[in-house]
């Protein structure tokens, strides 16, 4: 099993009672709520706790993008991505993943993952999303075009990638008279591509088609087994069997001494991420024309937060096995119990979320590398060797 430290980024210093009475932390929470000289920071030490993860042994980090919230500051992820690349020395460098319906100019991601490919020798994982919702708000894109947008804008990265150039480009929503991407990747073909979903069977469908891996957000544990048993079933309609290298699932695990220690230290900040960082109206993450009724209702019974609904005790994301909280050999063997349910290969871990301060993030991580790493190597592995927090 893989270990990715997969980092949100959030706004840790957001006033929580402020987004309570906005109703979300997305798209209308005023800019004003930001803190410039903490912003800066908080992405120093947002870079410095990747970094950390490096050295700590894990096998990837991760960032992602997302527009007008105080849930994450990345945005732009490649920026990140480019100040990550030389000084993360052995992990991956995974983006998970760029929304590219968004696009105006899908060729300028082709070309600024091409140099991450090469900045890192082949360290790099493409990952491409739709985008949830609230991006369609966020920067005016009609989500009625969603899936259109993004398979257009796939397919012309693909050929970028991949076809040597200069050609001629005429799509519906992109035209372009010379495609010749300048550099080309570093990896033959391309990076590999990972597609993060919240359970969208068309998403599923498409990327088990693609052989490309899926990536389940953070979703119940049943919930999550269902959708990585129906990406194998389409990977059998695409004839051939899908293994557990083509599964990642994305979740929260916090380690101490003790699961009484455990769940007192972590509950304030994971109750911030899913109660408060995560809320939003129903609209504003499923608007109109972005997914079929069917898909919708899936994402609305499996979302960890949100809908104005009760929000979720700690107790409750643990007994739905949305999180892993506790000692480490408790966290050993609920993640050993959820990969016997699931199947997957990879775990992108959120070691920091919603208000977790830096010293007690640094300490999960070290715990997770110590404690909880070495115990789903490959058979035989060097242990992960923990550096002082």
């Amino acid at each position: 099993m893989k270990f990715f430290n997969f980092h949100l980024m959030p706004y840790r210093h957001a006033d929580l009672e402020a987004i309570e009475r906005n109703q979300s932390a997305w798209v209308t929470f005023s800019n004003s709520h930001y803190d410039p000289a903490l912003g800066a920071e908080l992405y120093h030490e947002y870079l410095d706790q990747m970094e950390y993860a490096d050295r700590l042994g894990f096998d990837g980090v991760c960032l992602n993008e997302h527009h007008q919230t105080a849930y994450g500051l990345m945005p732009t992820p490649g920026v990140l991505a480019g100040a990550l690349a030389r000084s993360v020395k052995r992990a991956k460098i995974a983006i998970l993943g760029r929304a590219l319906p968004l696009l105006n100019n899908p060729l300028s991601v082709a070309e600024e993952f091409a140099m991450l490919d090469n900045l890192t020798r082949g360290r790099f994982i493409a990952g491409f999303v739709r985008g949830i919702g609230a991006e369609y708000h966020a920067m005016g894109i009609n989500p009625a075009e969603s899936q259109a947008r993004f398979a257009e804008a796939h397919d012309l990265i693909i050929r970028a990638w991949t076809e040597p150039g200069p050609f001629s480009y005429h799509g519906k929503y992109y035209q372009f008279k010379y495609v010749n991407t300048w550099p080309r990747p570093y990896q033959d073909p391309h990076p590999p591509v990972w597609v993060p979903s919240q359970g969208s069977s068309s998403t599923i469908e498409w990327a088990a088609g693609l052989r490309y891996t899926y990536c389940q957000t953070l979703s119940p544990i049943e919930t999550v087994a269902k959708f990585f048993n129906m990406y194998r079933e389409e990977a059998r309609k695409a004839g051939y069997e899908a293994s557990n290298d083509q599964l990642a699932w994305s979740n929260c695990i916090y380690v101490a001494d003790t699961d009484e220690k455990a769940i007192r230290e972590a509950r304030p900040h994971l109750e911030a991420l899913v109660g408060t960082l995560l809320k939003m109206p129903m609209e504003m993450l499923l608007p109109p024309g972005y997914t079929n009724i069917e898909a919708m209702k899936r994402i609305k019974a499996t979302r960890a937060g949100g809908f104005n609904k009760k929000p979720q005790t700690i107790e409750d994301l643990m007994k739905a096995g949305v999180v892993i909280v506790g000692s480490p050999s408790t966290v050993r063997e609920k993640l050993a119990e959820y990969e016997a349910i699931a199947g997957f290969g990879t775990v992108l871990t959120k070691t920091q979320f919603g208000t977790l301060p830096d010293d007690m993030t640094r300490a999960n991580m070290a715990a997770i590398a110590q404690e909880i790493i070495p115990h789903f190597r490959d058979p035989a592995p060097a242990p992960a060797t923990a550096v002082a927090a």
